[in-house]
């Protein structure tokens, strides 16, 4: 009894039997219970995808879509046609029936049934078509409203969404100059457009703004891409006289009826978080859900609210947003504290064929998806596509959301939980990080740090888990893992176990009360991933001169210069030299987005591009440069109209070296050869 008359080794001794208790308890019943072996879930169990075919004659590059009262569904094609569908269902085995409806039209990025007619946004007018005579063809192109164009290619267009009052929203882009730039008067806005075509501009600082929608509060949100002034991919709740930050539109805003009162001059450059300059900066708005680049998406696109209409699990409320680069949706929670919106984007379901740019719901609660890739390459091979996605009852073991506490966070689950696994604090992992908001064309993560937690409660019907955090960091996004979580027999893991929260305000809800049974006594080890992050360096191992070694007194053998065209490719796509040949190679960056060039061992290309697109949140920081001795040689990720060179003296072995641009979703398509000869 002497030994247990020492606090500090009694302490010591409980910490000791506490950690053996409750980090085991997976183990020890897989070894009672052999037959107990955690099942990983897969999204195609519950979440199938049917491809609706198209004839071979019509390029479906889907613009817009929209249901008809007779279930027939309205397609708008980037070629400015509009298809009516018959059966897109495919019901009693019968192929969907294909009729034109409308052609001549310009890029109809957008489709709405309004009232009876069918309304598009072409490039440079809101328009309705009416078939006055019944024969199933448009005979009246209306033009409701249109806007100058300067004749940019990047001056796409997007809408109608209807808001609470019935007015028709439109979203229009910024050009394209080596940075955004509204050429053209009210791009980069979104305009309230009226039934009798009356137009008030309505907010700004809009940049590639391709989803619009409203949630089931009729609430408008809108999607943006990564960009100037766009650190990552978002969602942010849109209302009158806001300034969403891409200072471009802002060259309208002392024109008549213009609501935002900011100048481009009030607008400081200084590469500190959003939120920081939000603060300093009244009417700048900051998203409502960040979509971390390269992990959940690369190309924000539609957005669609879970209401009656749809079945698709037990996501009632919630959000699913397409992604046209990744080919696949997300799903997000929202919650409305102090009257700012905020919550959780999770992974729901990728696989598609081609780039995902507009959902509906059909009759039966399944999700029509249209689809292009033109101009932008997709994980999905297609260059367009019409695919539907439908759920079979089955209830996926998910975190249903996330509700943010005073303290922390409040997980809920759609199925219960093992309980010894939720109060392991070794389940569960917490980082924050955010962007830099500049001019620059994106953002690599900063202030990355890990959260800990201080302590864990289990609801009584283990469908909730109450986790209280050292700290909450307002304005920054919350990874959020539960990789050690388990059903409540240990037999599933997660079907996604992460999901990133944006905290825009804290609840004023009590604060868990910690005692010991709900106290965590030591802080868990962070997983893997996430140290192997923290431990990788600054920059990655060079593997080529970024200027000419001293050795080549005569210059390099050969000199190329490549560049990108439009389509995600080199302009250059083959490049002979001699084996041991001292070669120079300079990329210019003339797109509107992010690259680089890596050349790769022959055969490797595939697995280096797959392997940069799984380095997560530091792929920025790292040029999207995998740890790999598959990549010879490779420059830096370039901005729009940057440049870098390249020396290095080509492999003694003859072979094809294929070189691939290793920004996640790029690799399969943008792509050369450096063929090696004797």
């Amino acid at each position: 009894m002497k030994l247990f008359k020492n606090n500090k080794l009694y302490s010591a001794l409980q910490k000791c039997i506490y950690l053996l208790f409750i980090s085991s308890p997976i183990i020890s019943e897989a070894q009672r219970k052999p037959e107990l072996v955690t099942r990983l879930q897969k999204e195609e169990t519950f979440y199938e995808i049917k491809t609706v075919p198209i004839p071979e004659n019509i390029a479906l590059e889907v613009g817009g879509m929209a249901f008809l009262p007779n279930d027939k569904l309205a397609v708008s094609t980037r070629h400015g046609e509009v298809w009516i569908i018959s059966n897109p269902y495919m019901k009693n085995g019968l192929m969907p029936r294909y009729k034109l409806f409308a052609q001549g039209l310009h890029e109809a990025l957008g489709l709405n049934y309004i009232k009876g007619d069918l309304y598009l946004t072409q490039r440079a007018e809101l328009t309705r078509l009416r078939d006055l005579d019944n024969d199933g063809e448009a005979d009246e192109y209306k033009t409701v409203y249109s806007w100058p164009l300067s004749g940019n290619y990047h001056e796409y267009a997007y809408g109608p969404v209807l808001d609470k009052e019935g007015n028709m929203m439109v979203n229009l882009n910024v050009a394209w100059i080596g940075h955004g730039a509204s050429i053209a008067k009210w791009h980069g806005w979104m305009l309230k457009i009226k039934e009798d075509g009356k137009m008030e501009p309505f907010l700004t600082g809009l940049r590639s703004p391709a989803g619009l929608n409203t949630n089931n509060n009729g609430d408008l949100f809108y999607a943006e891409n990564q960009g100037d002034w766009v650190g990552s991919g978002s969602i942010t709740h849109a209302e009158k006289g806001d300034f969403m930050g891409n200072t471009a539109g802002l060259v309208w805003a002392a024109e008549p009826g213009s609501p935002v009162k900011l100048r481009t001059e009030d607008i400081p450059d200084t590469h500190e978080p959003k939120y920081e300059v939000a603060k300093r900066v009244p009417g700048l708005k900051t998203p409502s859900v960040w979509f971390p680049h390269t992990i959940l998406g690369i190309s924000t696109s539609g957005i669609l609210s879970y209401d009656s209409k749809g079945s698709m699990g037990p996501f009632d409320g919630q959000l699913f947003v397409g992604d046209q680069g990744q080919s696949k949706l997300m799903r997000v929670y929202l919650e409305r504290i102090k009257g700012v919106y905020q919550g959780i984007v999770f992974p729901f379901r990728e696989g598609f064929s081609s780039g995902i740019l507009r959902m509906n719901w059909g009759s039966d609660g399944s999700m029509f998806v249209g689809m292009t890739s033109r101009g932008w390459s997709s994980t999905g091979r297609k260059k367009f596509g019409l695919q539907q996605l439908t759920w079979n009852g089955k209830i996926p073991f998910e975190m249903k959301k996330v509700d943010a506490q005073s303290d922390g966070f409040e997980v809920t689950f759609t199925q219960p939980i093992n309980e010894m696994t939720a109060r392991n604090p070794a389940s569960w992992s917490f980082s924050t990080f955010t962007y830099q908001y500049h001019h620059i064309y994106g953002s690599p993560v900063i202030n990355q740090n890990a959260r800990s937690i201080k302590a864990i409660e289990v609801s009584p019907d283990r469908l909730k888990v109450r986790l209280v955090l050292d700290s909450m960091k307002l304005g920054y996004i919350h990874e959020i893992r539960a990789e050690g979580i388990r059903s409540a027999d240990s037999s599933f893991a997660l079907l996604h176990n992460y999901g990133y929260y944006t905290l825009n305000r804290l609840p004023e809800n009590e604060q868990l009360i910690i005692t010991d049974k709900n106290k965590v006594i030591a802080t868990a080890p962070m997983h893997q991933h996430n140290m192997e992050d923290m431990k990788m360096p600054s920059k990655p191992i060079e593997k080529s001169s970024k200027s000419q070694p001293k050795e080549w007194k005569g210059g390099p053998d050969r000199t190329y210069t490549i560049a990108t065209k439009p389509g995600l490719k080199f302009d250059i796509e083959t490049i002979t030299v001699t084996a041991g040949m001292k070669v120079k190679i300079i990329f210019n960056n003339n797109d509107d987005m992010l690259h680089n060039l890596v050349i790769t061992k022959p055969g490797t290309a595939d697995n280096v591009g797959m392997l940069a697109a799984k380095m997560g949140l530091n792929g920025e920081r790292l040029n999207y440069i995998p740890k790999t001795s598959d990549i010879l040689y490779h420059t830096r990720i370039l901005q729009p109209k940057e440049s870098d060179a390249i020396y290095f003296t080509a492999p003694s072995v003859p072979g094809d070296y294929m070189y691939i641009c290793s920004f996640p979703g790029h690799f399969m398509v943008m792509r050369g050869v450096l063929k090696v000869t004797k």
